[in-house]
């Protein structure tokens, strides 16, 4: 199983490129980073986690940056986002900026994608709270055309794009429906989620990875019926703390890579714990 991390990498953490380096070195499959463009001080969304938002969330670097610099300094490690906030971003610069890291980075780049929980620093993005998931699947589609071959035009009920020379391109050619990058969708299983899933992505990104023994055969049927491969599907349980046996349970469902949970810290705490997680690299 490839074990990869996550880590809330901020101006007072640990810098990208010395956790690069070493995640490389030591055999960790590969590194995600998280997104929040900012925290409003004056917020009425709960924390998903409970209890005091903590405070690396107000302090986070931007992912695509800090994955540039780790993907400077490093060869076979994979880069992704945990997740990117689609609905934050200009569709046609969001789709160059994922291009460019993946084709600079020889085809390393996952795109994590979420919906988002703060309703705040999404309104300030512009973002209308009840139609947020359909925003998303039409800047995929845009970003889809962007990605395509051939110069090819996108209409929208959110946004358009002329058919248009558009380089890099992704290195991961199509797949089924899915243009782009390897794609992985973040977010609460059911019927929506599994939905935009089998649309226009490679799989699901579980938050904790908790309950999937009673999740993973419903996304798996409506996989199926949406006429997918049912070999495609890939499923990354997410922020997770590893023990021997979530990770044999993990193993017994079919799940192939698994991404464990770093601490915002400096570089001496967050060494620490990459040395208790070498226990469960193959």
């Amino acid at each position: 199983m490839r074990i990869a991390v996550t880590v809330f990498l901020t101006d007072e953490t640990i810098t990208p490129t010395r956790l690069a380096r070493e995640l490389e070195q030591r055999g960790f499959a590969g590194l995600y980073l998280p997104e929040h463009t900012h925290i409003p001080v004056e917020r009425t969304s709960p924390y998903p986690a409970g209890g005091e938002l903590p405070p690396e969330y107000g302090r986070t670097l931007d992912p695509f940056v800090a994955l540039g610099q780790a993907a400077a300094v490093t060869e076979r490690l994979g880069l992704g986002t945990g997740i990117t906030l689609v609905a934050q971003h200009d569709p046609i610069d969001l789709a160059k900026q994922i291009a460019t890291l993946d084709h600079l980075s020889g085809g390393r780049f996952t795109l994590g994608l979420g919906f988002g929980w703060n309703v705040e620093e999404a309104a300030d993005h512009g973002v209308q709270w009840r139609t947020r998931r359909e925003l998303v699947r039409d800047r995929m589609g845009l970003m889809r055309a962007l990605w395509s071959d051939e110069p090819t035009a996108y209409e929208g009920e959110f946004g358009s794009v002329r058919a248009s020379f558009a380089h890099p391109k992704p290195v991961q050619k199509p797949r089924g429906p899915v243009i782009g990058p390897r794609t992985l969708i973040g977010g609460t299983a059911g019927p929506k989620l599994f939905a935009h899933i089998c649309e226009y992505a490679d799989g699901w990104l579980p938050i904790g990875g908790r309950g999937l023994s009673e999740t993973l055969p419903r996304l798996r049927a409506a996989w199926a019926d949406a006429g997918r491969d049912p070999q495609g599907l890939q499923v990354v349980p997410y922020a997770v703390h590893p023990s021997p046996g979530k990770l044999a349970h993990y193993a017994d469902l079919g799940i192939e890579e698994v991404v464990v949970q770093l601490p915002p810290a400096g570089e001496a705490e967050v060494l620490r714990a990459l040395d208790g997680y070498g226990a469960f690299l193959g």
